[in-house]
C-alpha cells in the first residue's frame, strides 16, 4: 500500500509539489514566528536583569521603588559592607550597590527629566556601561565632575563629549540641588528605552550630590545560575532588607510571555489550518479524477477502511514531507537571523515598561519546534479526513460508470 500511495502522489507532481511547498511555508513561517517572539521575550528579559533589576535585589523593607525614595530609612545602610558579604556566597558572581534618583537634565535651552545612577565604576556589573562607550571616556570612581549620557539622550540635548551639561535633583531632606558636571562620555547599551533617560555618576558622588552618604538604593546581583535566584534569595532574608528575585522584579515581562505564548498557540491553528486546507483540495481533486479507479479497487474486494488507509497515506507522506521542508526553512532561517538579528530601532523604546534592545535575535526552543511539528502534522491530517471518507463513500457500480 505504501507503494501505491508513493505512485499515486506522483501522478501529478507539480500539483503535489505545489502543495507541499503550501504547507512547507506556513510551517516555516510559525515557526520562525515562534522563534521570533520568544527571542523578542527572550532579550528583553536578559537587557532588563543585566541593566536594571539584576538576578536579585536587596532594598531597605519601607523602600519604594516607584517614587526613587532617597529618605535615608528608605535605603541600605553601609552598602558596600552588605555587597562585599553578600559577594563571598558561591553562588553570587558580582553584588554592588547602585543608587537612583530622578532628575532634570539640562543643556542650552534643551531639558529632559532622566534617572540618575551612581554606579561603581570597578564592578564588573558596570561592564555594559564600559564596553558599550562610543565617544569619550568611561566613569573613574573618583571623578566629582563627569557623567555618562546615552547616546539618544546626547542625541536630543545636542550635546557630546567635553559639553557642560546642568544636573537638578531631589536629596535625601527634600531638597532641590543642582550642579554642573562634564559630559565624559557618551554610552549606548543598544537599549533605547534605557538609553534615552538614563544618566551615570560614580556612586560616591551621586551619594555626595544627594545627601545620601553611606546609603544606596539597593545592592544589584548577579549570580553564576539564575536559577539559584529563589534559593538564595530565601536564605539571604533580613527583616531589615526586601529580597526580590529577577521574577518579582519582571512581572510584567513574565505574564507578557505567558500572554504571547496562548496567543501563538491560536495563531499557529490558523495559519497551518489555512495552508493545510490547500492538500484537502488536492486530494479531493485525486478522489475525482481517480473514481474509476476507487471503483476497480472495490470491486475487486478493497474494503472501505483500506482505501481510507490509502488516501490517509497519502496524506501522511505530504504531511511529513511538508513539515520537514519547513522545519528546515523555519529553521536555518532562525538561526541566520538569531545570529546577525532584526533592526527594529528605537521601537522597543515606545513600549512604557519593557526594555527591548535594538535588534530582535530569534531563539528556537526544542518545545516550540515540536509543538508547530505536532500541530502541522495534526492539522494537515485533519484536513485529508474529509476527501479520504468521500472516497470511501463512493458506490463501486457508480464508480466503474464515471467518465475516464
Amino acid at each position: 500500500m505504501f507503494r501505491m500511495a508513493f505512485r499515486n502522489l506522483g501522478r501529478n507532481r507539480r500539483r503535489t509539489l505545489f502543495s507541499m511547498l503550501a504547507v512547507a511555508l506556513g510551517t516555516a513561517l510559525v515557526l520562525f514566528l515562534a522563534a521570533f517572539v520568544e527571542g523578542e521575550i527572550r532579550g528583553a528579559l536578559d537587557l532588563t536583569i543585566l541593566l536594571e533589576t539584576g538576578d536579585i535585589q536587596v532594598r531597605a523593607a519601607t523602600y519604594d521603588e516607584d517614587k526613587f525614595s532617597l529618605a535615608w530609612e528608605d535605603l541600605v545602610e553601609e552598602p558596600e559592607q552588605v555587597a562585599a558579604q553578600l559577594e563571598d556566597l558561591p553562588q553570587v558572581r558580582v553584588a554592588t550597590p547602585r543608587l537612583r534618583a530622578n532628575g532634570i537634565l539640562s543643556a542650552r535651552d534643551q531639558t529632559a527629566g532622566v534617572t540618575v545612577l551612581g554606579i561603581d565604576p570597578t564592578s564588573e556589573a558596570s561592564l555594559p556601561f564600559a564596553h558599550g562607550i562610543v565617544d569619550g571616556m568611561f566613569l573613574t570612581a573618583d571623578d566629582r565632575e563627569g557623567l555618562l549620557v546615552g547616546q539618544p539622550l546626547a542625541e536630543s540635548l545636542g550635546v557630546g563629549v567635553g559639553d557642560r551639561v546642568n544636573l537638578l535633583v531631589n536629596t535625601a531632606n527634600g531638597d532641590v540641588d543642582e550642579q554642573t558636571f562634564v559630559v565624559r562620555g557618551i554610552f549606548s547599551t543598544h537599549t533605547p528605552g534605557y538609553d534615552k533617560s538614563t544618566i551615570l555618576l560614580p556612586l560616591a558622588k551621586a551619594q555626595t550630590f544627594t545627601r545620601t552618604e553611606g546609603h544606596a538604593s539597593l545592592i544589584f546581583i548577579l549570580l553564576n545560575d539564575r536559577q539559584q535566584a529563589d534559593a538564595l534569595a530565601a536564605a539571604i532574608q533580613d527583616p531589615r532588607y526586601e529580597v526580590l528575585t529577577w521574577r518579582d522584579l519582571n512581572e510584567l515581562l513574565i505574564q507578557t510571555e505567558s500572554l504571547a505564548n496562548a496567543y501563538m498557540v491560536v495563531y499557529y491553528l490558523i495559519v497551518i489550518a489555512i495552508t493545510a486546507s490547500v492538500i484537502t483540495n488536492t486530494l479531493v481533486m485525486a478522489v475525482f479524477e481517480r473514481t474509476r479507479e476507487i471503483g476497480i479497487l472495490a470491486a475487486l474486494g478493497m474494503m472501505g477502511r483500506q482505501i481510507l488507509s490509502l488516501f490517509m497515506l497519502e496524506a501522511t507522506l505530504m504531511a511529513v514531507g511538508s513539515v520537514a521542508t519547513g522545519l528546515l526553512l523555519g529553521g536555518a532561517s532562525a538561526a541566520y537571523f538569531g545570529v546577525h538579528g532584526i533592526p527594529i530601532g528605537d521601537i522597543g523604546a515606545q513600549m512604557s515598561g519593557l526594555l527591548f534592545g535594538d535588534a530582535i535575535y530569534p531563539y528556537l526552543t526544542l518545545d516550540d519546534t515540536l509543538t508547530v511539528s505536532l500541530i502541522a502534522l495534526g492539522v494537515t491530517l485533519l484536513a485529508a479526513l474529509y476527501p479520504a471518507i468521500l472516497a470511501t463513500r463512493l458506490e463501486p457500480v457508480e464508480a466503474l460508470h464515471a467518465q475516464r
